[in-house]
């Protein structure tokens, strides 16, 4: 291996590590009475019903690296960010749950705020169809996409939520996926 496949799966490792720690900031633990505390807006609900679907399509993405994926560098990355997004599904779900919010908008209910980028289905079944090296390139390619995808609801609860865990999430969001999609660039030979 390589010593740059070799920094790549350490990264990963470290990353699965830092996401499955106990010791997080108090306005990002799950269930706790913080978020009702602070209150929350239309903004709020909005990230959050828009990342539930968000991440559970994540979350299918990644759980096919398991059996497709001859790359080990791209199996310890889906299995952090699996890891990672399960945790932040739960607490986004808590969350609405706690401000008797449903878990998802009605149809169509975002639209006039760009609606909710997603990777298609169709993406996504074709990832099905096939495995080794081009498994891995073309899931790097969709999850890359995905994960940018995140970065821009983030950046929409940052601008306008009140919420202080819901933003606090919204920021560990765009800061852990702009590191992924980093490193699929250089598990790709995109960059350096």
């Amino acid at each position: 291996m390589t010593r740059a496949v070799l920094g790549l799966i350490a990264a990963a490792v470290l990353l699965l590590a830092a996401c499955s720690s106990p010791a997080r900031p108090a306005s990002f633990a799950p269930a706790t009475n913080q978020s009702v505390q602070d209150g929350f807006n239309a903004g709020d609900v909005m990230f959050l019903q828009m990342m539930v679907p968000h991440h559970r399509q994540g979350l299918v993405i990644v759980g096919l690296a398991a059996g497709r994926a001859t790359s080990p560098a791209v199996h310890t990355l889906a299995a952090a960010i699996e890891t990672t997004q399960a945790d932040e599904l739960a607490t986004m779900s808590d969350w609405l749950r706690q401000w008797r919010q449903p878990p998802v908008a009605a149809a169509g209910a975002h639209t006039d705020h760009g609606g909710l980028p997603n990777t298609t289905d169709r993406e996504v079944v074709a990832l099905r169809g096939i495995s080794g090296t081009e498994f891995d390139r073309r899931f790097l390619n969709v999850l890359i996409a995905h994960q940018d995808d995140a970065v821009q609801l983030a950046a929409l609860e940052t601008a306008t939520g009140h919420n202080a865990g819901a933003t606090a999430l919204a920021h560990r969001i765009s800061v852990s996926r702009l590191a992924q999609i980093d490193q699929m660039l250089v598990l790709l030979g995109q960059k350096p």
